[in-house]
């Protein structure tokens, strides 16, 4: 009895050919043995997608479970890596740099609109340089008390938060309310905080994930965090092992509204719970890049300790023994050979030049490493890295001899970008939510000025908490072209005095004070104004202009 022949495939899986009505290349004939995918993207027959079936799971599903192997990969790539340690130094230093300082702007026009009372542009201004100036005193506090451990001004805190952020993909804040700390040679305020390692954020016990806690975060229905699970010490400390294996759990905010917990990371997909670091996307080629460096380092190593060496036509101890060993004649040559070579060395201009057998001769070792393509091949992997971190490749490899003042420009253009948008983040998802924790606190003391019929501070937080933060300077590729640029551009009202000092690292009003300053010393000591100072007003006086006389 006789069948029909079936074609499988590779897998012992039967083909099955499609179904075509019309001609041409999707004619039956044409597709026998081969599924019909409209999109290659979705083909699994083809050598290069075969193999490529990732899952379909839910962000917290490929994050959580697998953040600690992810975390530690990075902070050793971290720590061990230069080019890799530099760049994460680079988004510190340009988008907290030092200091990053505050910025107050109250919403005003929003809260005369939610309550009704008198506020304006000047009420504006006087609460800006009011709160401003408590704010510094606050977070560079010598005593160091907005910190609970009392090591760190606010400033190097939003700098280790942004660190934890970059590296580990979140950083972990909580809020404290130390009273017993306020008073003579104390603390100014009861507020204080506190940087998380967030590696201390995870589940009690160590229990997977459930449909309401997510590696550490506890979710309502909605999503929402309600509060954080903190172990009390890190879970490898062995001094503090007991700790290590104890939680609390701090609610996200306290009954009366304050806030006790900020939890910052990018959002990747809609349902995150947890973060994931700047270096995950490439993490496997720095390291292999890391480790190619080694190999290529070691190989020119050897060559260089290896120099020069001698070859010769024959083995003597094999060919001493092949003769009858050592009595024999070979042995005797070899020993008043080397007694010459001891007693009387050849010279070559003070240099002793090695005497060679007959057979024998001396070569010099060259190596090919690194080899010819190892500068741009390293040029190419390095520019995957720095495009992940979102800067440029001159920032990474700091080596500027291939640019020009164009791309150079182009360049720290499109870096600057990200910067910006990573300073603003980590501003809306840190900076500022700590600012607000203490401003209420200055509010409730009673500090700050604030019109008849105020709303209270929750019921105008958003208002209240308004401000932007001043990071480093944007700095600029050339001081004389691109300065006059900010100056033609404020003169036809493109820009603002503000916004192009803000790019530089300063403040406004900080650099007029400074100028009135200034001006009135070269005024005092009879010297002539420069230009930047007005010099063609210095023969102005006071006296009204006179009327034009009728003819």
């Amino acid at each position: 009895m006789s069948s029909a022949a079936i074609l499988v495939d590779a897998s012992g899986r039967p083909l099955r050919a499609r179904a075509n009505t019309g001609a041409g290349p999707g004619t039956l004939a044409n597709n026998v043995g081969r599924a019909f995918f409209p999109y290659q993207a979705a083909d699994w027959q083809t050598q290069e997608m075969g193999a490529w079936l990732p899952w379909i799971r839910s962000p917290d599903a490929e994050i959580n479970q697998f953040r600690d192997r992810m975390v530690a990969r990075s902070r050793d790539q971290v720590r061990n890596d230069g080019r890799s340690s530099g760049g994460i130094t680079r988004i510190l230093d340009n988008a907290v740099g030092a200091s990053l300082r505050l910025s107050a702007a109250p919403d005003y026009r929003a809260l005369a609109e939610i309550s009704g009372a008198a506020f304006d542009i000047k009420w504006a201004n006087e609460f800006r340089r009011a709160v401003e100036a408590r704010w510094r005193l606050f977070s560079n506090d010598f005593g160091r008390y907005n910190d609970v451990s009392r090591q760190l001004t606010v400033s190097q805190q939003l700098r280790l938060a942004l660190r934890h952020k970059l590296i580990d993909g979140e950083d972990l804040v909580i809020n404290y309310w130390m009273p017993e700390r306020v008073g003579r040679g104390g603390a100014r305020y009861a507020t204080a905080y506190l940087v998380v390692d967030p590696d201390r954020l995870s589940n009690p016990n160590q229990m997977v994930d459930t449909r309401h806690m997510r590696n550490g975060v506890e979710v309502d229905e909605n999503g929402v965090p309600l509060a954080y699970h903190i172990r009390k010490a890190h879970q490898n400390d062995w001094y503090n092992s007991v700790e290590s294996m104890i939680w609390e759990r701090v609610e996200r905010e306290d009954d009366d509204g304050w806030l006790r917990v900020i939890h910052d990371f990018e959002r990747d997909r809609a349902g995150q719970n947890r973060g994931v670091g700047v270096f995950i996307p490439v993490l496997a080629h720095a390291k292999m890049l890391a480790r190619y460096y080694g190999i290529e380092l070691q190989a020119a190593a050897l060559a260089a300790s290896i120099g020069t060496y001698v070859t010769s036509p024959y083995d003597p101890s094999e060919v001493q023994d092949a003769v009858g060993g050592e009595d024999h004649e070979l042995g005797y040559y070899q020993g008043l050979r080397a007694e010459w070579n001891e007693e009387r060395p050849a010279m070559f201009n003070g240099v002793r030049v090695p005497a060679l057998a007959p057979g024998e001769d001396i070569k010099a070792f060259t190596s090919d490493h690194p080899h010819n393509g190892f500068t741009e091949f390293v040029h190419e992997m390095q520019g995957c890295v720095a495009s992940a971190l979102g800067i440029s490749l001159e920032q990474v490899t700091q080596d500027w001899s291939r640019s020009n003042y164009s791309n150079m420009r182009g360049s720290l253009l499109e870096s600057w970008k990200t910067l910006i948008r990573r300073r603003l983040e980590f501003s809306a998802g840190t900076a500022t939510p700590m600012y607000a924790v203490w401003l209420r606190e200055s509010m409730e003391n009673g500090e700050l000025p604030l019109p008849a019929g105020a709303p209270d501070f929750l019921d105008g937080v958003t208002a209240y908490a308004g401000c932007s933060w001043l990071g480093p300077a944007r700095g600029w590729v050339d001081p004389v072209k691109e300065p006059q640029g900010s100056i033609l551009k404020m003169d036809a009202a493109l820009t603002t005095l503000k916004q192009e000092a803000a790019e530089q690292g300063s403040d406004w009003e900080e650099l007029l004070d400074q100028r009135q300053i200034e001006i009135e010393a070269f005024r005092e000591r009879g010297i002539p104004l420069p230009e930047w100072g007005g010099s063609e007003m210095a023969t102005r006086t006071d006296e009204p202009p006179q009327e034009p006389q009728a003819a």
